[in-house]
């Protein structure tokens, strides 16, 4: 080897390889980067150096995850850890929580995004220790999870100043102290969760809803509760983008009057709203020009009527359409639907009753 082919092989190996290495190594998922590590000393340090790659700590699904978030929290290269996923990990528990707070607190001094989906395991106790620990967290999800009570919200908002995103879907046990708490602390929530959340009323959602005007994402899914009296109060959300709504079985067309007003919608989900009529949605499709997904699935009250107001007033935009069960609408084959709405995805769209 000739000395110019030697100096290229050493710019190759010192400078190519890492360059390529770090644009592939942003790609892999983190188990094959785990398996990286070791494959070599030299392939170990290199994968170390690049600090972008462990701003992310994925345990999802994972056994023994109490154990290995604490080993790697103690890790030097999760010292800068952004974003923390234990979506329905087992074996996670308070006492790891705890050990965390105690042993890794400035591991997570920038932590930002918070997934305990399904780990139920976890109660106020919990909560309390982690989030002393997250001042900058912004996106907290605990899904699924009927051991969190008010208490542990109180310990949220305590610690945690700057959240924009909450998931508190299926935490049973949160009344309307936890709205009043949200309401009053985060004034810039722009995405809320409360599907399930059974033990809310009129009250609570009413003082997030004149308070957290920024929101952009509402999911009220199979609460029956609520009624007009708090619904109607939704049109004072002016960003509001996405609203579910499934189930509401209080919810009348005077309600939808109203939400008609958030001139921003683009996904309303309207399922299982038996009160609803023509009336309500036509209102909705000439208030709310944007809408890319409508689901008027099992309102027995709606007819070709407010479809036909539809189809002049969002042909262009609506992308997907969900009329089955809608007993009052004419049966329509996917083509005949698409002389309607031209821009519904195929796959996504659902037809009205195909014969």
């Amino acid at each position: 080897m000739g000395e110019r082919e030697a100096e290229e092989e050493v710019v190759w190996s010192r400078e190519t390889v890492p360059r390529v290495l770090k644009i592939v190594s942003t790609r892999l998922p983190q188990r094959d980067l785990f398996s990286l590590l070791l494959v070599s000393p030299w392939l170990h340090r290199t994968l170390i150096s690049y600090s972008s790659l462990w701003l992310v700590l994925d345990l999802r699904e994972k056994n023994n995850a109490g154990e290995r978030l604490v080993a790697a929290l103690t890790l030097s290269r999760y010292r800068h850890v952004k974003h923390i996923n234990l979506e329905f990990a087992q074996d996670i528990e308070d006492k790891h929580l705890e050990l965390i707070k105690s042993k890794c607190f400035d591991s997570l001094q920038n932590l930002k995004i918070l997934n305990l989906n399904g780990c139920q395991k976890i109660s106020d106790k919990g909560i309390e220790a982690i989030t002393s620990a997250c001042p900058k967290l912004k996106v907290f999800s605990i899904y699924w999870n009927v051991r969190v009570t008010d208490t542990g919200i109180e310990h949220l908002v305590r610690n945690c100043k700057h959240i924009v995103d909450l998931n508190l879907s299926g935490c049973k046990s949160i009344t309307d102290k936890s709205l009043r708490l949200v309401a009053e602390n985060y004034r810039d929530l722009e995405s809320l969760n409360l599907t399930r959340c059974v033990k809310l009323t009129d009250g609570g959602l009413q003082q997030i809803l004149l308070k957290c005007s920024s929101l952009q994402s509402l999911n009220l899914y199979a609460l029956s509760s609520f009624t007009d009296e708090a619904y109607k109060k939704i049109s004072l959300l002016a960003h509001l983008r996405f609203l579910d709504l499934c189930g509401a079985q209080n919810f009348s067309d005077q309600g939808l009057f109203c939400i008609a007003k958030c001139k921003n919608l683009v996904s309303l989900n309207l399922t299982w709203c038996v009160r609803l009529t023509d009336a309500g949605v036509i209102a909705i499709a000439q208030g709310c020009n944007s809408l890319e997904f409508l689901s008027l699935f099992g309102i027995v009250g709606v007819t070709d009527k407010c479809l036909e107001v539809l189809s002049k007033s969002c042909s262009n935009t609506i992308t997907t359409l969900d009329v089955n069960g809608c007993i009052g609408i004419k049966r329509r084959s996917r083509d005949e639907l698409l002389q309607l709405f031209p821009y519904l995805r195929p796959g996504y769209s659902i037809e009205s009753g195909v014969a």
